[in-house]
C-alpha cells in the first residue's frame, strides 16, 4: 500500500500543479461603452475555472494613466494631429508659429476668415482649373488667400496688385499688360495663369515648395543670395536669416490651409454668410470704338458697377477708342437682349461723349470783360518763370586753411548741404586746391552790377526854352547829366561835378522846331546828401516858334542805371535776440550778415549749441563799438555822390580796420564795397589769409 502511494506521489504532484495553470486564461479586452471622446476604457477580467484552487489578484491601473485616458486631447494636439495627416506636397509642418496663426484665424479674427469663406466658391474653381493645367499641387490655391484675401483689386503699400499680388516688373515679365486704362494684374484668369507659370519656374529653380513660397514673397534672387551666403538649403535652417514678413509667410500658409480645410469643425460657417458663386458670363469683342460702361449697363437695367465687377482690370469707367479686339466680360442676360437689338446702333449710342462746356456766368455791370489773350500771356510767363532754373553751379577751389564751415559761410549755405553735394564725410578735413561744388540761388545775380541800358527819348522837333540868368550864377560850373537812377520813392540823378569854363546863359535859346510845339524835357538835378543847396525857383519855360526845317534832330539816348542801395536809410539793427525753437547759430548769423565765430566770441559761448530762451548779443562789446561808431560817423558825413559804389581798384583813402574776433579777410572785404581779398593782401603785405584780433588792416590806399 505504502509502496503504491510512493509510486503515485509524483503523478499527484504533477496533477496538482497542472490544474491551476489550465484553469487560467488570457484577459479579454472589452469596451466599457460608447463615449463622446476619443478614449477607450479597458476592463481586465480574470476568468477562472470552477475547480481551480489558485486565483491571481486583479491588476489595478495607475492613477496618472487613468487620468490621461479620461482627459480629452488639447487643441494643440488635435491641430498637430490633423496637420500631420495632410496628404499634400505643399508645406504642412506643425510648430508653435503655425499654432499661433491657427488661433488667430479661428478664434481672434473669425470675421476675417468668414469673409474669405464667402468668396471661396467664386475663385477656387478657377484656381483648380489652372493648377491642374500646369500640373501643380491643388493646395497652392490657398496662396491667393495669403496674398490678397481673394480680393481681385487688392493693392499693397509697396505696389503689388491683384489676387496674386504681382509687382510691376514681375507682371511685365509674365506678359501682363499695364497702362492708363487697363491693369491685367486684376484680371482673375490672366493673373492666375501667370501665377501658375511663375510658381512652376520657381519650383524648377529651388525644387522645394517651402523655398518656392518664400521666394514668391521675397523674390528668387534674394533667396539665392541668402542661400549662397549661409550655405543652407532648407527653409527652417534659413529662418533666422530671412526678413520678418518672409519668416511668417510659410507658417501663415500652413495655418490657412488647416483653417479652410477644417472650417466646419471650428464653426466658422454660418447661415448669415453671403456666399458668392460664379455666374454664367459671355464675352463681347470691342474694337476701334469707345464704350461708356455706365451707359451700356443702363441699357440692360444693370447696376452701374455691374460691368466693372465682371471686368476688374479696367481702371476707368469707359473703354477708349484705341483698343482693338478687347474681350469684355458681360452677363449672359445681356447676350439675349443684344440678339434682339441692333448691336451697332446700341454701341454707337454708348460711345464716350465729351463733357458739356461750363455754364457762362452772367456779366457783372461795371466790370470789363476778361482779356483772354492777356491772361494766356500771363500764364505763359508764369510757366516760363517756373521752368527757369533756380540754382546755378559754382565750383570753389579750396585754399590753405579753409574748412567746410568757412566755405559754407562764404556761400551762405549750411555745412550739411556742402557735405551732401560733394559726398564728404563728417569730420574729414579739406585738402588745398580741392574743388567743391556749390549750388547758389539764381537771385544772387541781381546783386551784381547792372549793365546800363539805353532808353531813347522821344524826338523833339521844336523846343525853345527860356531860362532866367539870375537864378544860376555865372561862375557855377556846368552840370552835365550822365545817368538816371530809378527807385520806388524818387528819381535821383548821378552827375559829374568836374569844373569847366563858365558858359553864358542866354535868356532865350533857339532850336530847329516844327509846327507843333512839345513840352520841354525835364533836366535832372543832383541833390547832395547834406541838402545845403539854395532853393531854385521853378520858372515856366517860354516856348518860341521857329521855322520848319527839313531834318529833325533826335537827342542822344540817355543811359539809365540802377540806384545804389546805400542811398536808402538803413533800419536800426537789434542788439539782442532771444533764441526760439528751431534756431541755430548758422542761420542767425546768415540772416544778420554776421559770422558764427563773431556770435560765439561776443556771447562767450563754449560751443555752437543754443537753447530756446537764451539771449544772444548781436553787436560787438562796448570797447569794440567805438571803432564802429567812428566809422559810421565818417560815412554819414560823406556826400551822397561819394557814397556811390566805387569802381574796383579805386578806393577811398585813409581807412583802417581793427580786426575783431571771428573776422576773416573775406568777411572784411565784404564790408567795404569794391574791396577784394587780393587787394587786402597787397595793401597790408600779407603772405597768408590769417589775421588776429586787434590787428590793424589798411582797407584803402
Amino acid at each position: 500500500m505504502k509502496k503504491s502511494l510512493w509510486r503515485a506521489a509524483p503523478f499527484l504532484f504533477l496533477a496538482a500543479i497542472s490544474r491551476p495553470l489550465a484553469a487560467q486564461e488570457l484577459p479579454e479586452q472589452k469596451p466599457a461603452g460608447s463615449s463622446s471622446d476619443d478614449t477607450t476604457r479597458v476592463e481586465l477580467q480574470l476568468q477562472l475555472r470552477g475547480d481551480s484552487l489558485v486565483a491571481e489578484p486583479r491588476p489595478s491601473l495607475d492613477s496618472l494613466q487613468l487620468l490621461w485616458a479620461r482627459t480629452p486631447p488639447t487643441m494643440r494636439e488635435l491641430v498637430g494631429d490633423r496637420i500631420s495627416c495632410f496628404e499634400t506636397d505643399v508645406p504642412h509642418q506643425f510648430n508653435g508659429t503655425v499654432m499661433a496663426f491657427v488661433e488667430y484665424f479661428t478664434i481672434r479674427n473669425r470675421k476675417y476668415t468668414q469673409r474669405i469663406l464667402e468668396r471661396q466658391n467664386l475663385y477656387f474653381p478657377l484656381f483648380e482649373k489652372y493648377l491642374a493645367k500646369y500640373k501643380l499641387p491643388q493646395d497652392l490655391k490657398y496662396l491667393a488667400v495669403v496674398e490678397s484675401a481673394l480680393l481681385p483689386q487688392a493693392r499693397s503699400k509697396v505696389g503689388a496688385v491683384g489676387l496674386w499680388q504681382f509687382m510691376g516688373p514681375t507682371a511685365s515679365d509674365m506678359r501682363l499688360q499695364r497702362n492708363e486704362y487697363i491693369d491685367e494684374r486684376m484680371n482673375p484668369e490672366k493673373s492666375t495663369e501667370a501665377a501658375c507659370k511663375y510658381l512652376r519656374d520657381l519650383y524648377r529653380m529651388f525644387g522645394d515648395w517651402e523655398l518656392v513660397l518664400a521666394a514668391y514673397n521675397w523674390g528668387g534672387g534674394n533667396m539665392r543670395r541668402v542661400m549662397k551666403r549661409t550655405g543652407k538649403t532648407n527653409f527652417w535652417d534659413l529662418y533666422p536669416h530671412l526678413p520678418k514678413e518672409t519668416r511668417n509667410y510659410v507658417p501663415t500658409f500652413t495655418a490657412l490651409l488647416y483653417t479652410m480645410t477644417y472650417a466646419k469643425e471650428h464653426n466658422l460657417h454660418d447661415e448669415t454668410l453671403q456666399y458668392q458663386y460664379a455666374e454664367a458670363t459671355d464675352t463681347l469683342i470691342i474694337s476701334n470704338r469707345s464704350l461708356d460702361l455706365r451707359k451700356f449697363a443702363a441699357q440692360f437695367g444693370l447696376d452701374s458697377s455691374a460691368i466693372q465687377r465682371h471686368n476688374p482690370e479696367l481702371r476707368k469707367h469707359y473703354i477708349p477708342e484705341t483698343f482693338r479686339n478687347y474681350k469684355l466680360t458681360i452677363p449672359t442676360c445681356v447676350r439675349t437682349e443684344l440678339a434682339v437689338q441692333d448691336r451697332n446702333t446700341l454701341l454707337d449710342f454708348c460711345k464716350v461723349t465729351l463733357p458739356p462746356p461750363p455754364v457762362l456766368q452772367p456779366r457783372i455791370p461795371g466790370l470789363e470783360p476778361v482779356d483772354s489773350t492777356a491772361s494766356t500771356a500771363v500764364a505763359a510767363a508764369e510757366k516760363s518763370e517756373a521752368d527757369k532754373p533756380k540754382y546755378r553751379r559754382v565750383y570753389h577751389r579750396v585754399r590753405k586753411g579753409e574748412t567746410i564751415g568757412t566755405v559754407a559761410e562764404r556761400f551762405e549755405v549750411s555745412s550739411a548741404q556742402l557735405r551732401r553735394w560733394n559726398g564728404l564725410r563728417k569730420g574729414k578735413a579739406l585738402a588745398p586746391r580741392q574743388e567743391l561744388l556749390v549750388f547758389v540761388p539764381m537771385s544772387e545775380t541781381a546783386s551784381q552790377p547792372v549793365v546800363a541800358r539805353k532808353t531813347p527819348l522821344p524826338a523833339v522837333k521844336a523846343v525853345a526854352v527860356e531860362a532866367v540868368a539870375a537864378t544860376i550864377p555865372a561862375e557855377e560850373p556846368a552840370v552835365q547829366p550822365t545817368a538816371l537812377a530809378a527807385s520806388d520813392s524818387a528819381a535821383v540823378a548821378v552827375v559829374n561835378t568836374t569844373p569847366s569854363e563858365p558858359q553864358p546863359h542866354p535868356a532865350v535859346a533857339t532850336a530847329h522846331t516844327s509846327s507843333r510845339p512839345t513840352r520841354p524835357a525835364k533836366v535832372p538835378v543832383a541833390v547832395p546828401a547834406d541838402n545845403n543847396v539854395p532853393e531854385i525857383p521853378v520858372v515856366k519855360p517860354v516856348v518860341a516858334r521857329a521855322a520848319k526845317t527839313e531834318k529833325s534832330t533826335r537827342p542822344a539816348p540817355v543811359e539809365v542805371a540802377a540806384a545804389p542801395a546805400d542811398t536808402a536809410p538803413e533800419a536800426p539793427l537789434a542788439t539782442e535776440y532771444v533764441v526760439r525753437k528751431g534756431d541755430y547759430l548758422t542761420r542767425l548769423a546768415r540772416e544778420r550778415n554776421l559770422t558764427v565765430a563773431q556770435l560765439v566770441a561776443w556771447n562767450k559761448l563754449k560751443s555752437e549749441t543754443v537753447v530756446p530762451g537764451q539771449k544772444l548779443r548781436l553787436t560787438a562789446p562796448a570797447d569794440e563799438d567805438k571803432f564802429t561808431a567812428v566809422a559810421a560817423a565818417s560815412r554819414a558825413t560823406r556826400p551822397a555822390r561819394a557814397a556811390a559804389e566805387p569802381a574796383p581798384g579805386k578806393l577811398p583813402a585813409g581807412k583802417i580796420h581793427l580786426v575783431q574776433p571771428g573776422d576773416t579777410l573775406y568777411n572784411i572785404s565784404r564790408r567795404y564795397p569794391g574791396l577784394t581779398v587780393d587787394q587786402l593782401r597787397k595793401l597790408n603785405n600779407l603772405t597768408s589769409d590769417e589775421v588776429k584780433p586787434g590787428q590793424k588792416l589798411l582797407v584803402a590806399s
